[in-house]
């Protein structure tokens, strides 16, 4: 090798990858560009991890869902009017009821209602707000018991049905009226007299005048459904409709009292103890003998 070669060699070896000015300026370009754009792609990642995925729903009303404390406590107008039968069917029981949908008796059905008018207002009302087979409780609405009640008498009536609307609330609190406007007979008075070991009332008067405390709770609580028979429940005296009742015993049905059963809540809707609930149950039992 000549000493020419040598030192073009040697010269080539020294020489760096930029050559030309044009490739100086390129150089010097991008190690200004690239990390530029590489600040702005980490500050557009950053920004960009706090949002949802794609899809995700984080309106005002998702987000206010999302954070509130568990336990949140609903406050209702407990002095709203109550709805109509018609109003809570069509709110709510027309969805199945009104095509026959999930196997429920279609609204006027006659033939498919038939069967279950005959097991008695109680049990459908019972079935209507516990749920019963696909239906869920209260068919899956938010209604009271005696708007459900109003609804279970506006669909039998459609199909031949004759029951009569659930007592609304507001009738306990004015049980002592109602009994004066359904006051038993005198006879009835006077056997719920002689049971009780009292001396007997003036015909027309209300339990509550009899004397003793069972007289007295009957006439504030009882007295809005027993004195007329509402809602099926065997009316004070009528020994026939309290015959099957009597044969359970006394005990049998002062747990039922105490418990509710069908369209009668715990103790009448009442916070009386249970002695006292024994009582009444006595009294009425004995007015029945």
């Amino acid at each position: 090798m000549s000493a020419n070669d040598h030192t073009t060699a040697h010269e080539e070896a020294h020489t760096g990858p930029i050559k030309t000015p044009q490739q100086l300026l390129a150089a010097v370009f991008f190690s200004f560009v690239v990390p530029v754009f590489a600040i702005i792609g980490l500050v557009y990642y950053v920004a960009s991890a706090n949002k949802p995925a794609a899809g995700a729903d984080e309106s005002a009303n998702a987000v206010a869902q999302r954070i509130q404390k568990i336990g949140a406590v609903e406050i209702r107008d407990a002095n709203r009017p109550l709805k109509s039968g018609e109003e809570v069917y069509k709110a709510q029981c027309v969805t199945c009821h009104g095509t026959g949908a999930a196997g429920a008796p279609k609204f006027g059905d006659a033939g498919a209602w038939a069967t279950r008018i005959k097991t008695g207002f109680d049990t459908l009302w019972h079935s209507a707000l516990k749920g019963k087979g696909a239906m869920g409780p209260q068919g899956g609405g938010d209604f009271s018991d005696v708007e459900v009640g109003r609804a279970v008498v506006y669909m039998t009536a459609a199909a031949g049905g004759k029951f009569a609307e659930p007592a609304a609330p507001a009738a306990a609190a004015s049980a002592p009226a109602a009994a004066a406007v359904a006051a038993p007979s005198a006879d009835v008075v006077a056997a719920l007299a002689a049971a009780n070991k009292t001396a007997a009332p003036a015909a027309g008067a209300t339990p509550a005048a009899a004397g003793g405390a069972a007289p007295a709770l009957y006439g504030q609580v009882c007295a809005a459904c027993h004195a007329a028979g509402v809602a099926n429940a065997p009316k004070l005296g009528d020994k026939a409709a309290w015959a099957p009742r009597v044969s359970a015993g006394v005990e049998a049905l002062t747990a039922s009292a105490i418990k509710g059963k069908g369209a009668m809540p715990p103790k009448g809707g009442s916070a009386a103890p249970d002695g006292d609930i024994k009582a009444v149950v006595q009294y009425m039992v004995n007015a029945a003998k």
